[in-house]
Order: structure tokens, then sequence, then C-alpha cells
């Protein structure tokens, strides 16, 4: 089922997420209705709270994305030879962040139409569970590693606009104010905190 994606404003976003256990009430079905919406909403992560979840639950599936870049020579593909995953990640936790400081041009389905530089490592170290409960603990890099930064950011209450500077903040201001209000135009469904 196609769930409704959570507008920018609405508390939740903003809410450090719950850890959870096995017994977590209709989790295979909340895990295959996230799919099923990052992939009508053209996403490549969502996070729990995005659907109306405070827990640290997010997914990632970067391979859609990396063979359109392979296939689209208009844009400087920066992630040549990457493989790409599509994982859940349960009660995540960054171990480090490494390598390369990179400045990438990032979005969020929750903050639809806009877009900003963002500087993340290009390196990550994460604990995670997946859907079993199995505990791992893994690097990732390249568009792998930038999407789980962000999505990792969500389950932490942080969205991707809070990097930016003072004047990029008030440049946008509007844009976000709109967003929270239901004034903006998207092809995938969403809930807007602030929606008459």
């Amino acid at each position: 089922m196609v769930l409704p994606i959570i507008a920018f404003g609405d508390t939740i976003l903003r809410k450090k997420g719950e850890a959870i256990n096995s017994d977590y009430i209709g989790l295979k079905k909340l895990i295959d209705d996230m799919f099923e919406t990052m992939q009508v909403a053209s996403g490549i992560g969502l996070a729990a709270p995005q659907v109306g979840h405070s827990i640290r639950l997010f997914i990632v599936d970067t391979i859609t994305a990396l063979k359109h870049f392979e296939e689209d020579t208009e844009i400087e593909n920066i992630f040549e030879g990457e493989k790409g995953i599509n994982q859940i990640f349960i009660n995540a936790k960054i171990l480090k962040k490494e390598g390369e400081k990179c400045n990438y041009n990032e979005g969020c389905l929750s903050i639809p139409k806009i877009r900003e530089d963002i500087v993340r490592h290009d390196e990550v170290t994460i604990q995670y569970m997946d859907e079993n409960f199995k505990t791992h603990i893994k690097t990732f890099d390249g568009l792998a590693g930038r999407v789980i930064q962000h999505e990792y950011d969500h389950i932490e209450g942080v969205l991707f606009v809070d990097y930016l500077n003072p004047l990029k903040k008030r440049l946008i201001k509007k844009k976000l104010d709109n967003i929270s209000r239901g004034i903006v135009s998207v092809d995938y469904r969403m809930k807007f905190p602030l929606k008459k």
C-alpha cells in the first residue's frame, strides 16, 4: 500500500526515532509499504518518520538511480562503477564518518521541489540490524554512503535543510512554509501539517 509522505513542518520529522525489536507490530507490512511508497515517489531512500512512524527504521535503494546515471550521458557520473544497494536498516547507529567531504545536490521527498548542495563525508561506517534483526557493521561510500547519512538524519530528527547557512535558509523560507501548508504540486501522496 502506498503511504502518504509526511511534509516539512510536521513535528514527527523532528523527533528522534525509538529503537524497535522483532515484536514491533506490522513491521513486515510497514517495510513493504515503505518500498512501494518510495518507488511510486521515485525516491532512493525513505525513513519511517516520513510515513508517520517515529522509529529507527529506514530503507535505501540506489540501484535504479545508478542505472539512470549510467544511461544519462548529459550528467557527470561521479558514482561510476558503483553497484548500488537495496537494503533495510533497523536501529542504525553511525560509528564513524571518514573520507573526503563532498558537496552534492540533495533533495527530500518530505521537502519537494527544493534541492540544495550539502557537504557530507564520502564514507560512513554504520551498525544496523536487517529485517531478521541480525546485526551488521558495514562501511558504505559513494551514493549509498550519502543516502544512508541523509536517511539516518531522519531517524535523528534532522533534515537536510538544517545544514544550510542562514542566508540560504532565509531564501527558501517561503518555499518551506508553502510546503507545510500544502501549496506544492507533487505526483505522490503527501500529508501536510497545516493544510486546511
